[in-house]
Parts: structure tokens; C-alpha cells; sequence
């Protein structure tokens, strides 16, 4: 996200060249006190000192913009919304005033209320294109993508500059996606590839790794995005110095994340961190995010030794947290998703710095060491692919809880779903179906007409569209059911009344699919040449199942029709994975725990040997089952 203020040429337009300073005013003297700071990067005596500007000149519009922006540089973005509706009722807005004050709503997870700010902003100035940029963003996080697809669009449109368009495209690609709005999407990718391609050092920042993840664009390419960007957005952090000598005890491990609370990682982690051997390690979890009081959340919450609430500390002041508190290696839970903070890693806290299971890919940042993986999802002979060293974990890189609910599954009836079919089913986010995959799944169908396919339904028009899209290739809309989102345990006992999960690629399901192995439906699946499109193939082969993991396209649409036609093959599939559920690697979290520490520890050691970061393959620990 750019800064909330977009006139941020203060450092030029607003810098107070006084001939004396002894004659200034008080509120100019502030004034100066808070661009000085701002330059420096001070920004919580930036904010105090345009708070002193403000009572001196409460109408002051530009200094009640910048104290707001000091704020979220903090990530206190709900105080930063409270100053800029602090700004007098009388006093004009303008649109960069109004734009900003509707993201700080945005970032504080408020997008119902950010919307007429933004709104008013384009009333003044229709050709503000960031303002565009950041309504389609609050749309998106509403679900609404036609309306987010729009916004997009005019961004691009209005763009005078050409800086927004980089910001724009992939977020427009996205949320078409989403809605599975496909008429044209083809020529939208072209572009978004053209765009990274010929990214310039100008607009690589803007341009997000994740958006490539759901799309064919190849590992080489995520690669270079992502080296481009995470090179771009930490180019301002420095190292703190060396550490000095390691003080003796177990070592510690530093995770950080923003998904300690009702989230995919959250419940993948959580029985991983209990089962941790207390004798060797120290667990410190560094949270940016918010505590939004779920039972996953208390519980991943007490699984370390220590929690700490990080959610308004600067890069530097958490990087200097993990420093002070001996962190041997941080662990980053969050890649380049969604309020990461990652990028304060470039500041090397650690001496040992590792990516691990909130990121499908390479986050292409140098300063972390290794990825952890395992021999499907992260092969040596992908190396190329990433900047980070490979890990592997003997069996999946994927940690499961095997403590989480198995509640009895209800009738297909209460489901909707009829009783003497197959039932197909797919529960990714519509975003990773193209139409090349309902293409083959409409094969499978055809060739299969007792079949059904069971779908999430994420929004009404992506709804729509599918059933059209089927429709088109020649699939009744009666045999497509949609069910609702709906809590964890409620999904668990409903997806026991699937029979085959049909998995999407470039990007597969992930938890998803783990979810369906959990309920004792198999999952089939393509591996491609990407962490995000092999993640399936490494969950079947841990649950013994590697023969789901399908060669090509056409030997997919081959063995889902052989199966819906042999309900005798898919119950023995079903049963073994439902008989030996807990003994399967992938459910084992005792077994993972031992392979995942005996992994940190190789890492440890080496780097206490004073040997470089290297790739660590697949070794079970010792005593672990083969």
C-alpha cells in the first residue's frame, strides 16, 4: 500500500525554510520539528509533533493528513481514521485528504465505512486513479468483484501517471477471477505478464508475487517478480549490527505472523507448536495481527512460551524485538500475503531466517535462508526456482492437527445433494478455476452423467458465471450444487459426503485439500512446476496415495471418470484414508514435530559450524518411522 497521503512531496512543497528559527512561530516550529522527524523515519515523534501543530491550528487540514500518516507508518491505523474525522466539520477535504482517510478505515478492516470517503474523493476528482485503486480493494474485501473488477478498471483508465496501473492490473486480474468473469481475461493476463516482464524499478513495487500464484506464469517468472519486489520494498533496511556471542540454553525460535487467530495456518501450526520438545526449544510467537478471540486463536496463542503483541511496532522496532529477545531462527509465517511484515527481515535479526507454510513459492528476499518444503512439493531439481535454500521434510512440508473435529456427517438430503449420485466436489476460492479447468471437468461429467459437482459458493456472480460457463459445455445446472461458507467443523462433516475432490492447478487446493484427506475424501490431482501447483501431489503421496497425482491433464479426466464409474475403487480409497487416518504421515503431528525439529536443528547446527546456509534434503529424525 502507498503511503495514505498522496501529496507526500512535503520533503519539497512544505519543508519551512526560516531564516531564523528563534522567529518562528510555535506552530511553525512544530511544524519544522515534524518534517525533520518525518525524513529521519521518526515517526511516532513525527505524529506527537504535528499533534502540537493541530493544537495550536486546529483547522490545519495538512497537518492533521500527516500526523494520520505518521500513525499508520505504525500500523495504528484505527488512531489514524480518529485524527483525520478529528479535522473540524467546516474545513474543506480534498481528494487526497478524503482518499487517505478512507484507507486508514481500510486498513483498520473497516471497507463498509471507507467506501463514500472514497467515493466523495472521485466526486471531486474523477481522475484520481489511487482512489479508484483503493475502492476496488475495499470492494474486493466485501466480496463484491464485479464491483472491485470496475474500480479496477477505471484505475487503469485514469491512470495519468502510469504508476497505478502496476498497482491495479493484478488486482483486476484477481477479482475477475473471483467472479469468474472471463470474457477478455485472457488479454488481462497477457498484460499483467507484459507488465512484469517490463516492470521498471519504478513499478516493481507495485506489482504483488502473490498474483502470479493462481496463474500460468511459470516458476522463472514468480521467481523474478519476487526477487524484483521484495529488493524494491526493502531497499530502505539496513542490518543491525552483528550480534554478539550466542548466550548458552535451548534454542530459541522466533515465528512471525499475523494468522495467530481463526485462520488456515493457525489451525495447520497450532498442534505442531504444542507438540514442540520444551528440553531443546523456546518458542517466541511475534504477532502483527488481531486477536479476534476465536478458540484457535487462545489456542495457538498459548502453544509458544512466549506471545508477543507486535501489531503497531515499526520493521525496525520488531526486528530490534527479535534481536534482544536471542532469536536463533525466525521463522516467517506470512510470504507475500496479506499484512505481512516479512520484509523486516532484511534486517537480519537472526542469524538463521526461514520461510515456512503461509507462502506457496520464493519470496525471492536473499536475506531468508531456506524454504521449507519437502521431495514433491520442493524437488532439489527445482532449486533454480528460489532464492531461499531448500528444507525438505521427509513426508509432506504440510503440519496438521489431528486433534481438530471429525463430527458425524449430515444426510446428502439436509445438504441438498442427491442421494444416488457421485458426488465430485472442489472447495477452492472460484479465483484459481480458469476455463480451460471446467472444461475438463465438464468431460468428466459427460462421460460420467450420474456425477454431481459440489462447489463453494464465495460470491453470486462467480456463481452465476460457472453455472453459465457449464451450461456452455453442455452441463445441466441442476447437476451443480453450491454449498455455503460455513465454520471448520460444519465443513468437515458435511465434505464426508463427497466421494472425489477435484483439484485445480496452477494453484491447487492447500488446506483444502488436507481438510478432504481429513474427512476421507481423495483428492485428484495435476502437479505443475510451481511450490502452489505441486502442494496436492505432496499431500496424496503423504497419505499413500501418490498414484492421485496425475501425469497430465487427459490422465485426470481418465481415472475421475473411472472412478465415478467403479464406486467399489473410491470406497476403498476412502477407506483407507478414513481407517488409517491418524497413522498416515500427513496426520502424525508427533512424527511431524520430531521430522520438523530435527530439520531446525541441521539448520542451527551448521550455522553455530560458521557454515553458509545450504539445501538440507529429505532425512526422517532419528527414530522416526520411514
Amino acid at each position: 500500500m502507498p503511503p495514505l497521503v498522496r501529496c507526500l512531496d512535503w520533503r519539497r512543497t512544505f519543508d519551512c525554510r526560516m531564516n531564523a528559527h528563534a522567529t518562528a512561530s510555535p506552530a511553525e516550529r512544530h511544524w519544522q520539528a515534524g518534517i525533520d522527524a518525518m525524513k529521519a523515519a521518526r515517526w511516532e515523534q513525527a505524529a506527537e509533533a504535528f499533534r502540537q501543530v493541530r493544537r495550536l491550528a486546529p483547522t490545519h487540514a495538512l497537518a492533521c493528513a500527516l500526523q494520520a500518516e505518521c500513525l499508520s507508518r505504525q500500523n495504528r491505523h484505527r488512531e489514524a481514521a480518529e485524527v483525520y474525522a478529528s479535522l473540524p466539520a467546516g474545513v474543506p477535504r480534498g481528494a487526497d485528504f478524503l482518499s487517505a482517510h478512507g484507507t486508514a478505515l481500510l486498513l483498520d478492516l473497516r471497507p463498509q465505512e471507507a467506501i463514500p470517503l472514497y467515493i466523495q474523493a472521485v466526486t471531486q476528482d474523477i481522475g484520481h486513479a489511487i482512489t479508484h485503486y483503493r475502492m476496488g480493494l475495499a470492494f474486493k474485501n466485501l466480496h463484491r468483484d464485479k464491483e472491485a473488477s470496475v474500480c479496477f478498471r477505471t484505475a487503469i483508465t485514469v491512470d495519468r501517471e502510469g504508476g497505478v496501473r502496476a498497482l491495479a492490473l493484478p488486482q483486476l486480474v484477481s477479482a475477475r477471477m473471483q467472479a469468474c468473469d472471463w470474457d477478455g481475461l485472457d488479454q488481462d493476463i497477457t498484460d499483467l505478464f507484459d507488465c512484469v516482464d517490463h516492470a521498471t524499478p519504478q513499478t516493481i513495487g507495485n506489482l504483488t508475487p502473490f498474483s502470479l500464484l493462481a496463474l500460468p506464469a511459470g516458476a522463472m517468472r514468480q521467481r523474478r517478480l519476487a526477487e524484483g519486489f521484495t529488493a524494491h520494498t526493502t531497499r530502505h533496511l539496513q542490518p543491525l549490527p552483528p550480534p554478539g556471542p550466542r548466550a548458552p540454553g535451548r534454542i530459541r525460535l522466533g515465528y512471525l505472523s499475523a494468522d495467530f487467530q481463526n485462520h488456515a495456518t493457525a489451525m495447520l501450526v497450532t498442534e505442531l507448536l504444542e507438540r514442540r520438545d520444551q528440553q531443546r526449544f523456546e518458542v517466541f510467537l511475534y504477532s502483527h495481527g488481531a486477536d479476534d478471540g476465536s478458540a484457535i486463536g487462545a489456542r495457538v496463542r498459548a502453544a509458544g512460551d512466549h506471545f508477543v503483541d507486535v501489531s503497531t511496532f515499526t520493521h525496525e522496532a520488531i526486528a530490534r524485538r527479535l534481536r534482544a529477545d536471542g532469536i536463533d531462527i525466525a521463522i516467517d509465517l506470512k510470504g507475500h500475503t496479506r499484512q505481512t511484515r516479512f520484509e523486516l527481515l532484511a534486517m537480519r535479526p537472526a542469524p538463521v531466517q526461514v520461510s515456512f507454510l503461509g507462502y506457496p513459492g520464493t519470496t525471492g528476499a536473499h536475506f531468508l535462508d531456506y524454504v521449507i518444503g519437502d521431495p514433491v512439493v520442493t524437488p532439489l531439481e527445482h532449486a533454480p526456482h528460489y532464492t531461499e535454500r531448500i528444507a525438505q521434510m521427509p513426508a509432506s512440508y504440510q503440519p496438521n492437527d489431528s486433534r481438530r473435529a471429525l463430527p458425524p456427517a449430515p444426510s446428502r438430503s439436509e445438504l441438498g445433494l442427491p442421494e444416488d449420485a457421485v458426488v465430485l466436489c472442489c472447495f477452492n476460492q472460484s479465483y484459481k478455476f480458469l476455463p480451460a479447468m471446467v472444461d475438463l471437468w465438464a468431460q468428466v461429467m459427460t462421460q460420467a452423467p450420474h456425477t454431481v459437482m459440489w462447489l463453494l459458493s464465495w460470491n453470486d456472480h462467480g456463481q452465476r458465471n460457472l453455472v453459465q460457463a457449464f451450461a456452455a459445455r453442455g452441463i445441466a445446472p441442476e447437476r451443480l450444487v453450491f454449498a455455503e461458507k460455513a465454520p471448520l467443523h460444519q465443513h468437515i462433516a458435511r465434505l464426508q459426503q463427497a466421494n472425489l475432490f477435484l483439484d485445480t492447478w496452477p494453484c491447487n487446493a492447500h488446506t483444502t485439500a488436507s481438510e478432504a484427506l481429513w474427512a476421507g475424501v481423495p483428492v485428484l490431482t495435476v502437479p505443475g512446476d510451481t511450490f502452489a501447483s505441486r502442494v496436492a501431489a505432496s499431500l496424496v503421496t503423504a497419505c499413500g496415495l501418490p498414484q492421485m497425482a496425475c501425469a497430465d491433464e487427459a490422465t485426470y479426466v481418465r481415472m475421475a471418470v473411472a472412478l465415478a464409474h467403479k464406486p467399489e475403487a473410491l470406497r476403498t480409497l476412502q477407506q483407507h484414508l478414513r481407517e488409517e487416518r491418524l497413522r498416515l504421515p500427513l496426520f502424525d503431528t508427533t512424527r511431524y514435530a520430531r521430522d520438523y525439529e530435527a530439520l531446525l536443528q541441521r539448520m542451527f547446527e551448521r550455522q553455530q559450524a560458521g557454515l553458509p546456509p545450504d539445501h538440507l534434503p529429505a532425512a526422517p529424525a532419528a527414530g522416526s518411522a520411514e
